[in-house]
């Protein structure tokens, strides 16, 4: 396949708490091939019934299960809840027992893909652009998408003195966070479907697309270098707090109004040594998102805390309340999205036919959701190669 730009997870808030952050996530006009790590670990998910039943016995039974320690990547942001809660709960670690959880904060997707490949993260929350790009680049080999976490938290928000209807783009400067990332690929698939031409490499076109790091958006926003951005929460909702106003919210523009924001995906190498430890993993992310229903203002409360320590400051209701209610928290991976989201990118011109056959197992996942009395989620005819 031939090179691509990269099709990356949306850049947060830096981590500077007690974990480490993860060293130099990519600028945003960095194709994922210069990212990317070119080895894959070449070995399929274990199916083996022996090792599938011991993982039954294992976490909060008190059984010891066969890693001492798993290495979880995420990001400081509020698409990133499952993790947030669940790490800030406890609850991730009670399904482990012995294994000490240890975690890796990132700012953009290439970089935790690089870090999968590497070794040195073993499971990891991530946005389906970069899953998909990891998944692809490594012929199949690197990674596999284990379960769903969220839906949801992306708009298109306006400054309203220049923009008033979606009429109105034509000759606008609109931000997304970086080239080829997942919500760059949902607003040139957005401009296409509008007739405008937008050159898909340099934005220039109708519309100006801005590669614009979120954590720089607002003051973007604030200066008139933008009149616009397509982003994830919270930075939607922050701009909202500067004047501007929500043109279209993501979730409107799909079926039944949910697409995939944010995955499970874990290395090929470490399901295939450790089922065990992947689905203790898989059932504190069931547990997490039923907490999260159950408890949603403690639950917001903890990801704020958890986004406090890494990035040094909480948010502000006024951003928080309205980014947080805008996100669903699911298991299922909306693996009919992520094949539709791969397309936008190829008509965009970011992405040559992906072959994403195999791109999903789970196995472990419909496992434990079973156990927990809840119906099996499809991988939409991708478990397989």
């Amino acid at each position: 396949m031939a090179p691509n730009p990269a099709l990356a997870h949306t850049p947060t808030r830096p981590g500077a708490g007690r974990i480490r952050r993860v060293a130099a996530a990519s600028a945003a006009g960095l194709t994922a091939v210069a990212l990317l790590s070119a080895c894959g670990y070449g070995s399929k998910a274990d199916k083996s019934d022996d090792k599938a039943n011991a993982a039954a016995t294992a976490g909060t039974s008190g059984a010891k299960l066969s890693a001492d320690t798993v290495k979880i990547g995420y990001f400081a942001n509020l698409t990133h809840g499952t993790p947030l809660v669940g790490l800030q709960e406890g609850i991730f670690q009670k399904e482990l027992g012995a294994t000490q959880v240890k975690t890796q904060v990132f700012n953009a997707g290439p970089a935790e893909i690089e870090a999968l490949n590497a070794g040195s993260i073993d499971i990891g929350w991530i946005g389906p652009s970069p899953a998909i790009n990891g998944y692809t680049k490594s012929n199949g080999q690197s990674l596999k998408i284990i379960g769903g976490s969220a839906s949801g938290g992306v708009k298109l928000v306006v400054n309203p003195e220049k923009i008033t209807s979606l009429d109105d783009l034509k000759g606008k400067k609109i931000a997304t966070p970086q080239l080829g990332n997942t919500q760059d690929v949902a607003l040139l698939n957005y401009l296409a479907g509008k007739g405008y031409k937008v050159d898909a490499a340099s934005g220039a076109g109708d519309v100006s697309v801005v590669r614009t790091d979120n954590k720089v958006t607002p003051d973007a926003y604030r200066s008139g270098s933008i009149d616009g951005a397509w982003v994830p929460e919270p930075t939607a909702s922050k701009l909202v707090t500067l004047g501007a106003k929500v043109l279209l919210n993501e979730k409107d523009v799909w079926p039944d109004k949910k697409f995939v924001i944010t995955n499970i995906i874990v290395s090929q190498k470490f399901l295939k040594e450790h089922p065990d430890v992947v689905e203790a993993v898989l059932r504190g992310s069931v547990k997490t998102n039923a907490f999260i229903k159950a408890n949603s203002d403690k639950a917001k409360a903890d990801a704020n805390e958890a986004i406090k320590k890494e990035a040094g400051n909480s948010l502000e209701p006024a951003i928080l309340d309205p980014a947080w209610a805008d996100i669903d928290f699911l298991d299922d991976p909306l693996a009919n999205t992520l094949q539709a989201e791969a397309d936008h990118a190829v008509t965009a011109g970011l992405l040559k036919k992906p072959n994403l056959n195999g791109i999903y197992d789970l196995t472990l996942l419909n496992k434990v959701l079973a156990a927990q009395g809840q119906p099996a989620v499809s991988d939409a005819g991708l478990g397989a190669k």
